[in-house]
């Protein structure tokens, strides 16, 4: 019904800066809130950042001051704009959506996406 892909991860030294994306596609849906966590190696995946649908936003204090959540609602399209990026961001960034799916098999659900990886080199 809903997909979500991710895009934009890569390879970056620290300071750097890095913009990572998430389009839902499919059939007709409203986005509630969206978020991104992150799963490092060994460790357990962690909220990275989380947005309402009011508009309200939510950091981990690791980034706070460093990265920003935002959308683009006409393209279904959330975004993580990751300023000075430290050693300790490299991880494996998941989007997840709250949404609404309008018409046949109606529902509000949390979708993933497939995972980007970003790497910040020392």
């Amino acid at each position: 019904q809903v997909q979500l892909v991710a895009s934009g991860g890569g390879l970056v030294q620290a300071g750097g800066s890095l913009r990572i994306s998430c389009a839902a596609a499919g059939s007709s849906f409203i986005i509630n809130a969206m978020a991104w966590y992150r799963q490092a190696p060994g460790k357990q995946r962690e909220l990275v950042a989380m947005l309402t649908s009011g508009g309200s936003t939510n950091y981990a204090d690791s980034v706070k001051g460093r990265f920003t959540i935002s959308r683009d609602s006409p393209k279904n399209t959330g975004y993580l704009q990751m300023k000075t990026l430290k050693p300790e961001d490299t991880a494996v960034y998941y989007c997840n959506f709250d949404i609404t799916v309008l018409g046949f098999g109606a529902g509000r659900r949390q979708y993933w996406g497939q995972g980007t990886q970003v790497t910040v080199s020392s």
